[in-house]
């Protein structure tokens, strides 16, 4: 990504451990795709950006198939974000906190929920990948193709990132946030 912007001490914090997790535990070295999903998980801190995209009425969409259909009545760059961003969600959720789609009586992994987020994720990213942009600073096509490709495998590569911070992370579980 761009080398020129400023790291907060969060930023830092999480690429260094979806860099651990991903390069030396998992063994995919893919500095755009690692930095991709750390540059997510600091977004993903704001509740707001986790729930950015809005309907005509200006209310937050709050599920993933109110999304899918508001990215079906966009066009060009703004279709394009939007399944970037339903990528983003599903990913987020399905790989960080997959307990919060169980379903009571079903295992986690098998949860019909769980399965429709991955199944939503991986075509979101997909459809995002075949959009030209006209913007450069959009999100390379084929980082966004390697997440509907690898999305389990981000999936579980996200949990092992939890895992970590909530071990503290090799830093005592203390950070300063800036």
């Amino acid at each position: 990504m761009n080398e020129d912007i400023p790291r907060s001490t969060v930023h830092r914090y999480f690429a260094g451990l979806a860099e651990n997790t991903f390069q030396s535990e998992l063994g995919i070295v893919d500095p755009f795709l690692i930095d991709y999903l750390s540059a997510m998980l600091v977004r993903f801190v704001r509740s707001d950006v986790v729930h950015r995209i809005r309907g005509i009425s200006g209310k937050p969409l709050m599920s993933v198939p109110e999304m899918v259909a508001e990215a079906s009545a966009r066009l060009g760059d703004a279709r394009r974000d939007l399944h970037q961003h339903i990528g983003d969600f599903t990913l987020f959720w399905a790989g960080v906190y997959p307990e919060a789609l169980s379903q009571p009586d079903v295992e986690e992994e098998t949860s019909q929920q769980f399965l429709n987020y991955c199944r939503f994720g991986k075509q979101s990213y997909h459809i995002a990948s075949t959009i030209e942009t006209s913007t450069d600073e959009a999100v390379p096509n084929g980082v966004l193709h390697r997440l509907s490709d690898q999305f389990d495998l981000c999936c579980y590569g996200l949990r092992e990132v939890r895992r970590q911070w909530e071990n503290g992370g090799g830093d005592g579980g203390s950070i300063l946030l800036n």
